[in-house]
């Protein structure tokens, strides 16, 4: 990322995700069709294993176009909702794992999760959204709607990763 077609302030836009996404230069289906943000699934594994039990109901905030849900369903995790803000990922990964049935995909802003009742997962990982959230034009004011929104949705005794 960089660059003089990229502000920081875009990160908190679905328009700017869609415009990644779209694009093979930035991430899209032309570079490989994925990204990880930080760190993939064999890094994340032995902590996953040791806090969230492969039962458990997953939300995966920010999914983009990560494997870590993929790699994570493979690995015995039964129940794993993906979100994003961008339609055109969520539309791309609806494709690519129509035939995995512990994936599910959903185009939502974290900021408004009110589809979700109260305590319906017993994990939400988020591996770079509240960063994003950060450089959004309402921070820190979304970032605060945005945990807000996880502490409803995540059961009493879960766990936000």
């Amino acid at each position: 990322m960089g660059g003089a077609d990229c502000n920081s302030t875009d990160f908190g836009a679905a328009a700017y995700w869609d415009a990644r996404y779209s694009s093979p230069s930035t991430g899209g289906k032309g570079r490989g069709g994925f990204f990880d943000w930080y760190q993939a699934y064999p890094a994340l594994r032995p902590i996953l294993r040791a806090c969230v039990p492969t039962s458990s109901r997953v939300l995966m905030l920010g999914c983009g176009n990560s494997l870590l849900s993929e790699d994570m369903a493979k690995d015995g995790y039964e129940d794993i909702v993906n979100m994003d803000i961008s339609s055109v990922v969520i539309e791309q990964m609806k494709e690519k794992h129509m035939d995995i049935p512990q994936l599910t995909y959903m185009q939502m802003d974290v900021r408004d999760m009110s589809l979700f009742a109260d305590g319906s997962f017993d994990c939400v990982i988020d591996k770079g959204t509240l960063d994003a959230m950060m450089c959004g034009d309402d921070a820190p004011h979304g970032a605060s709607r945005m945990l807000a929104e996880v502490a409803r949705i995540t059961r009493p005794g879960g766990i936000y990763i």
